[in-house]
């Protein structure tokens, strides 16, 4: 007897896998090719896609650790092709947002929790026990490294990367670097640009970008009042000016030493 309890109005796709002492509860949608290991709990709400690898001992859809929580009708979303290891926790959305997403082909490694209302792009690297309170927004292609805590509302742009037991209480911008305590800017994300196949001539200009913002001890606002009459036009130049400018917590700062 493998004591599996699956209620019986789960959805689960073709060639799905589920181990030993898993339960799966009947407001669940998993997508086919999906690999459960043991000790998993899904609950309600949940809706994962195809070719994921959830590991032993995760908790998927969990209520919101939230005073604000009363009982509404929420979800967790996770695309396809994410590995979600040992012993991970993502809870379910609240009414503010109504779902966590959790997008596609990302690696969340063990013991990490994503609070209510997360969101999380695509192809990213949340590290080791890494701690993600309610309403916190990760871009695309971002790389947090393991055992750093990230306060509610926080944004991280997309392509940066975070170094390792950071506090990050401000918004991360993206394309950058970020270190030391408190959490700065320390640079490009050099090797992470470069294997995404951005051209050194794109790297040098973001450079240049970041170093009117981070280095040149500028006024916030003028610096980029200079970068939008300096730099031509450029999809990565309107998405730091457009981050920066929306930013609701503000950004790191600079590192000067």
């Amino acid at each position: 007897m493998r004591n599996i309890v699956i209620e019986r109005n789960a959805n689960i796709g073709k060639n799905v896998h589920i181990g030993n002492f898993t339960t799966i509860e009947n407001d669940v949608v998993i997508g086919e090719n999906t690999w459960i290991g043991n000790n998993v709990t899904i609950l309600n709400g949940c809706r994962i896609g195809n070719n994921c690898q959830i590991h032993s001992g995760a908790v998927l859809g969990g209520i919101p650790q939230d005073f604000k929580f009363n009982g509404e009708y929420t979800l967790l979303e996770i695309g396809n092709y994410n590995s979600i290891r040992e012993f991970v926790t993502i809870n379910r959305g609240t009414a503010s947002k109504g779902k966590t997403v959790v997008g596609n082909h990302n690696l969340i490694m063990s013991n990490v929790h994503i609070g209510h209302d997360c969101f999380i792009g695509d192809h990213c690297i949340i590290g080791f026990s890494v701690g993600m309170a309610g309403e916190v927004i990760v871009e695309d292609h971002v790389n947090i490294s393991g055992l750093s805590a990230i306060h509610q509302f926080s944004v991280i742009g997309r392509h940066s990367i975070i170094s390792g037991i950071s506090r990050i209480v401000k918004d991360v911008p993206p394309f950058i670097m970020a270190a030391r305590e408190p959490l700065s800017y320390v640079g490009l994300n050099v090797v992470g640009l470069k294997r995404k196949g951005f051209s050194s001539d794109k790297i040098e200009e973001l450079k240049n970008i970041y170093r009117i913002i981070f280095q040149e001890r500028r006024n916030t606002t003028l610096a980029l009042d200079l970068i939008e009459n300096e730099f031509e036009q450029s999809n990565e130049r309107d998405l730091i000016l457009d981050f920066i400018k929306n930013s609701k917590r503000g950004i790191v700062k600079g590192s000067f030493s």
